[in-house]
């Protein structure tokens, strides 16, 4: 098992920054991707950002060139530092653990992230 603990959702105006943080901790595997994905009111989850144990990164096209995942292997903390916010960025910021071992996937209870124009 892997639990998640995630940080750093608020309230902020367009074109603004927030950094969320993400927190693995259990079964974690050497080989593993960590990320976000966000639900905005009325509509499907979509991927966020991904970065592997490699540190191999992968963003939605909505994101590229504002926000950017890390992360930190020795606290097996994941981050997204985010830029330049959009009204459209609002929705609940979920942080995602793959194994690519054993190809098990936890999610954390998501935080809020608002941004008012």
């Amino acid at each position: 098992q892997v639990q998640l603990v995630e940080s750093g959702g608020g309230l902020v105006q367009a074109g603004g920054s927030l950094t969320l943080s993400c927190a693995a901790s259990g079964s974690i595997s050497s080989l593993n991707r960590m990320g976000w994905s966000r639900q905005a009111l009325g509509k499907q989850r979509e991927l966020v950002a991904t970065i592997t144990s490699g540190n191999s990164t992968n963003y939605a096209d909505s994101v590229k060139g504002r926000f950017t995942i890390s992360r930190d292997n020795a606290k097996n903390t994941v981050y997204l530092q985010m830029n330049s916010l959009k009204p459209e960025d609002t929705a609940v910021y979920y942080c995602n653990y793959y194994n690519l071992w054993n190809h098990r996937d936890y999610w954390g209870q998501g935080t809020q992230v608002s941004v008012s124009s």
